[in-house]
Parts: C-alpha cells; sequence; structure tokens
C-alpha cells in the first residue's frame, strides 16, 4: 500500500503533475488479468493520455476502467511525425497540475515506439516522469528463454531485404558467439514464418533459438531449442502472431 501511495502521491513542486508511463495489453485477455493494481489506480485518477494510436488507447481504457465515463478523457494521437513544439504544448498541463498519461499501442511506453521523445521532453521540463509496471513482451520472452539474461540487446526490426536480413543474422550470430550476448528482435506479424525460413536457412544448427508468441494470451507459444531441433517444427501457428525472436548461445 506504501508504494502505492508513493506512485500516486503529487510531485514535491508546486501544482506540477506526473507523467506516468502506462503499460497497456500485448495480447487478447483482460486487463485485470495483467494489470497490477498500482497501474489500475493510476489509470483511475488520470484524465488526459498521449497514445500512439488514439482508438486502441480508448479500447483498453474502457476495459480496464469501465466505471469511467469515456468522455470525462482526452486522448490525444501523438506519433513518429509528432514535433517537439506538439509535446512541449502537451506536456504543459502538467505545469498546472494535471498528470498525464502515457501509452504505447502494445505494452511499455518509449520502448520501441516513439514516446521516448515525449520522455526526454517531460525530462527537459522537469516534470516527474513514474514509469508503471504491466507487459513486456521483450522482457517476459527474456526471463522465459533460458538465454543470457546477464548480457543481451534489443535489435528492434531485422532489414526487410532477404539478402541484408541473412547478413544480419549472421552478424548477430557471430557477436552472440563471442560475447554470449543475447540477441532480441521482432518481426511484422505476417513475415513471421519469411524470418523464420531466413533463420533456417543463415543460422548454425547449434545457435538456440527461443520463439515467444502471443505472449499472455490464450494462444501463448513459448519454446527454446537449438537451430537443428526446429527443422521439423510446424510454424502455421505463429503466422500473423506478435511475437519475439531471441537467439543465443548454450
Amino acid at each position: 500500500m506504501q508504494l502505492l501511495k508513493n506512485i500516486l502521491r503529487p510531485s514535491r513542486a508546486k501544482s506540477m503533475g506526473n507523467l506516468y508511463l502506462i503499460p497497456t495489453l500485448i495480447s487478447d485477455v483482460n486487463p485485470l488479468e495483467v494489470i497490477p493494481l498500482g497501474t489500475k489506480k493510476v489509470l483511475e485518477e488520470t484524465r488526459i493520455y498521449l497514445a500512439e494510436n488514439a482508438k486502441s488507447a480508448r479500447a483498453f481504457l474502457k476495459k480496464a476502467i469501465p466505471y469511467v465515463q469515456q468522455s470525462s478523457l482526452e486522448v490525444i494521437q501523438i506519433d513518429k511525425h509528432s514535433s517537439e513544439s506538439e509535446y512541449y504544448k502537451y506536456l504543459h498541463q502538467c505545469k498546472s497540475g494535471k498528470h498525464i498519461g502515457l501509452m504505447s499501442e502494445s505494452g511499455c511506453p518509449a520502448v520501441a515506439d516513439p514516446g521516448s521523445q515525449i520522455v526526454l521532453e517531460a525530462h527537459r521540463q522537469g516534470i516527474p516522469v513514474i514509469p508503471l509496471v504491466g507487459p513486456s513482451s521483450i522482457l517476459l520472452s527474456l526471463m522465459a528463454s533460458g538465454l543470457n539474461g546477464q548480457n543481451y540487446s534489443f535489435i528492434g526490426y531485422l532489414p526487410i531485404d532477404k539478402h541484408d536480413r541473412r547478413r544480419k543474422l549472421k552478424e548477430l550470430e557471430a557477436k552472440s558467439l563471442k560475447d554470449k550476448t543475447t540477441f532480441i528482435f521482432i518481426e511484422t506479424p505476417y513475415r513471421n514464418l519469411q524470418l523464420v525460413e531466413d533463420i533456417k536457412l543463415t543460422l548454425r544448427p547449434d545457435t538456440l533459438l527461443c520463439i515467444a508468441s502471443d505472449i499472455t494470451g490464450i494462444n501463448q507459444f513459448i519454446k527454446t531449442k537449438k537451430l537443428s531441433e526446429w527443422k521439423t517444427e510446424d510454424f502455421q501457428h505463429i503466422d500473423k502472431q506478435p511475437t519475439i525472436f531471441l537467439i543465443g548461445i548454450s
């Protein structure tokens, strides 16, 4: 309870509101199954939100806090095309004591999405930044992979071009062998099967591959095996599903 009080406590600066970093769902489940009490309490107290997608943000809020009138919430859509002057204008509301919530399209804001620039602007303005607990597909997949969690790197998306992608995979594998680094990357869901084929054709038989799909969802699939052991696997169940890929060594 003390932690919850600390999260909701107004900042020491006179009449200063907080910027809350609010994780959202990474699968189609009831928010109450994966969003902790402290985060839910912040949602109940916050009325202004900056979101990568306003429509999906409102859908999440409607599920997470159904008893709060949607008409009382202001959801402002921001994306990679938004300017620093817009960030300044939105965040300036914190100076009058209003709390603002920042939400990603999926998972944790400011991680693999454009929200980091808003967080940086909040620091420039002296606005307290409060990260909240919630689902992160990157960390959950690393936790469940059995791969090295002491030395890891999130790459994001690999190159779209097939030849460039295969070169990048070989480069990551070589670094993993040298430094025992776990590399984490993602792909647009409809290209999952293409990426799997490139991995199978490119990497060494003894390289470990973890595939983590629909994490926290009803079709969750997480498995780590050597490439040689993946050869006969049917990958149709990850087709068009949000999926995290990890490679490393034993």
